[in-house]
């Protein structure tokens, strides 16, 4: 069809429609053909409602229209639009009667409000959460083994993780839209971070598959592939990411585009072929613990079957909510829309909390190192008191331990 004649077409089709809602019994005035500006021709404005040809001088109403750029209105008012002496429909438009009905908008902000919310309480709680994790890997010496070397390094993704999550919180909008060269660094970083977890969420997979399935002695790994996976890898993938912003969507920071952009298949391709490979290690390291495993009692094999128990709940974790938060089911549908909302804040701020607790406060190893510094610490210091060389009336309110340290002195 030529583009030319589809003006004329719809001109042609608003009249025609109008024509039976105006003048039901088929009569409408007489417009005088050959007068040069006795009348204005049938025209569709900029938000779709439909004038009709009418005289010149008169003053046209039409109904406010329904939706108008996601909004209600109330259709009992009209809109107002004058057909001027030369033939020539006025410019301006008179809306005032249209008052948009905003209990959906105030709905969705008052929703909105509650996850912005629970996303904050999630990354602080996480925050708490994961710097007393990161503080007991590190002051618990004792435990420095590859598998725990690895949820430290897990927790510290998720650390520098929430830490940008909250400077991207503190941009201004106006820097938002300018596009800042800093504001894109932190943007780039956060996703940078982002990579890591998965990436050590795989590091986690390989090391639990390596020593469970192809019983290959974890003596032999060797941290420093692991660590070359966890931090090197991520990357090159995130420098290509950002090299194909700056030259195709360099705009609004780099951030808060819609779920699904294909340059964020840069790096979210990646996430997703980790998660993957990490579900089918998973599926192999339940299945040689429930046939071959099952009767062995070593505490080594005790410790596995804790690791893979951890790593169930928190792989399908953070796999759900990263894949959640690339299906979006938008506004179409209103029920799902909210509770996508609140669900996804819900899990993506309080992951870092769930990490904390699976990986180092419910780790065996952390709480009988824990509970040993304790008894340390107490047995040392009920040394210093006064009085404390005094011998208890019962022996079993004093651990060896003590009794050694007594016994020397």
């Amino acid at each position: 069809m030529d583009a030319a004649l589809l003006p004329s077409l719809l001109e042609a089709n608003c009249s025609l429609a109008l024509a039976g809602e105006l003048f039901p019994d088929g009569w409408a005035p007489a417009l005088d053909p050959e007068g040069p500006h006795s009348y204005c021709n049938a025209t569709l404005d900029l938000i779709g409602t439909c004038w009709p040809r009418s005289a010149a001088g008169a003053l046209v109403e039409r109904p406010c229209p329904e939706h108008f750029n996601g909004i209600k209105y109330n259709t009992t008012g009209n809109i107002y639009r004058e057909c001027l002496e030369n033939g020539t429909w006025a410019s301006r438009l008179n809306y005032s009667q249209c008052v948009p009905i905003l209990e959906d908008k105030w709905k969705y902000e008052l929703h909105y409000y509650i996850a912005h919310m629970v996303n904050y309480l999630g990354h602080c709680v996480s925050m708490a959460a994961l710097m007393a994790a990161f503080l007991l890997f590190l002051v618990l010496r004792s435990i420095r083994c590859l598998r725990n070397v690895i949820h430290w390094n897990l927790i510290g993704t998720f650390i520098l993780r929430n830490a940008t999550w909250f400077l991207l919180q503190l941009i201004d909008p106006e820097v938002h839209e300018s596009n800042e060269v800093w504001c894109r660094c932190i943007t780039t970083v956060f996703n940078y971070f982002l990579v890591t977890n998965f990436f050590w969420m795989f590091v986690e997979g390989c090391y639990l598959h390596t020593a469970i399935v192809m019983t290959y002695s974890t003596e032999h790994l060797r941290k420093w592939l692991f660590l070359f996976i966890g931090w090197c890898i991520p990357c090159p993938i995130i420098i290509a990411w950002a090299l194909a912003n700056l030259y195709y969507e360099n705009k609004q920071c780099w951030f808060g585009k819609e779920p699904g952009d294909l340059l964020d298949y840069i790096f979210q391709g990646p996430i997703i072929l980790v998660l993957l490979i990490n579900f089918v290690f998973l599926f192999n390291i339940v299945r040689i613990l429930m046939t071959k495993l099952r009767a062995s009692t070593t505490s080594e094999t005790i410790q596995y079957r804790k690791a893979v128990k951890a790593t169930l709940v928190l792989l399908p974790l953070l796999g759900t909510t990263y894949m959640l938060f690339l299906v979006n089911p938008g506004k179409e549908d209103e029920l799902s829309h909210i509770v996508f909302i609140y669900f996804n804040s819900f899990l993506q701020s309080f992951q870092g909390f769930f990490v904390s607790v699976f990986y180092c406060f419910l780790n065996g190893e952390v709480r009988a190192a824990v509970k040993k510094r304790w008894h340390r610490w107490r047995d040392h210091h009920s040394l210093r008191v006064p009085g404390a060389m005094s011998i208890p009336t019962s022996p079993t309110r004093i651990s060896f331990h003590s009794m050694k340290q007594t016994a020397a002195v």
